[in-house]
């Protein structure tokens, strides 16, 4: 049924718990978002609601904090391409600091922590000397044409669909290159665009491959994990990685993701900033031993 809700029904949402709690009111995207941004919130004083995409994420927090006046409520983002765009979203609306919540926690010492816990260290280690860079680095490499090749499908209004792709059919499992040919007929045989010359699309991708762009604005945190896994599977995982799927994969990331981590972005400072500047409370003052088990 949460297809059905609209924003209206978010913001009046917000409204009726507002009689009852007199916090801090966070809207976020997803269960997900609930789960990871919920471990760091003071409980007491803040209350999560979930708006199940971003565009009512945005509509129902302008609602309520605009036309309701109520300067209670907050909302957190993906920040998708807003970042390449150089957008950053009205306050009270923040944004992650890099391309999801997912791309942030990979970007962070969490990567090391699960791939100790998962990965054979000295077949990592071989990987990494063999390739020459680490495995956040391939990871990020191996993800950044499929991100670029969303922001050309936007760019481009062709509306490819990246929903089912598998990575098995254009990323090496030994050294995760991607193969940019294959990647663009992969992402085109889901989206079934016959009437889009792929060659066309290759080119226009390999014209904003030759662009500086800043990689983890791009990446998407989904294509990263399920790359992981892939790799973990086949190529640097211990017997405990064999059958690990995406959504394991995800968690474990996830739990991983500590508070110190978490307060080293951008994404907390601003949120910080703007909840003490309005007499807000939002996140708990951690030590580690505060955190949920």
């Amino acid at each position: 049924m949460r297809e059905y809700l609209t924003s209206s029904d978010i913001a009046n949402s917000i409204s009726m718990m507002r009689t009852a709690f007199d916090g801090t009111i966070v809207v976020v995207e997803g269960v997900t978002d609930r789960r990871l941004y919920g471990k760091y919130m003071d409980a007491e004083n803040t209350n999560i609601i979930i708006a199940h995409s971003k565009d009512k994420v945005r509509s129902s927090v302008s609602e309520v904090y605009g036309r309701r006046k109520d300067s209670g409520v907050i909302g957190i983002l993906d920040s998708d391409l807003d970042l390449i765009r150089k957008k950053e979203p009205e306050r009270p609306l923040f944004q992650t600091d890099t391309r999801d919540a997912e791309s942030m926690i990979i970007m962070s010492p969490a990567l090391e922590n699960v791939l100790w816990e998962f990965g054979s260290e000295e077949k990592i280690l071989r990987f990494q000397e063999t390739m020459g860079k680490t495995v956040r680095e391939a990871l990020i490499d191996a993800a950044y044409p499929v991100g670029l090749l969303m922001y050309v499908s936007q760019k481009e209004r062709i509306n490819l669909s990246f929903k089912d792709i598998d990575f098995r059919q254009f990323i090496d499992y030994r050294t995760l290159e991607c193969n940019i040919d294959r990647m663009v007929e992969e992402v085109f045989s889901c989206s079934r665009c016959q009437h889009i010359n792929v060659n066309i699309i290759k080119s226009k991708l390999r014209t904003e491959l030759s662009k500086n762009y800043d990689k983890t604005h791009l990446c998407r945190g989904h294509d990263l994990v399920d790359i992981l896994v892939l790799a973990l599977r086949n190529t640097f995982g211990e017997y405990n990685a064999k059958n690990i799927r995406e959504g394991e994969l995800g968690g474990s990331l996830r739990l991983a993701y500590d508070s110190s981590m978490f307060k080293t972005t951008k994404l907390y400072r601003d949120t910080s900033g703007w909840c003490t500047d309005h007499d807000l409370r939002l996140w708990k003052v951690t030590e580690e031993s505060d955190l949920p088990s």
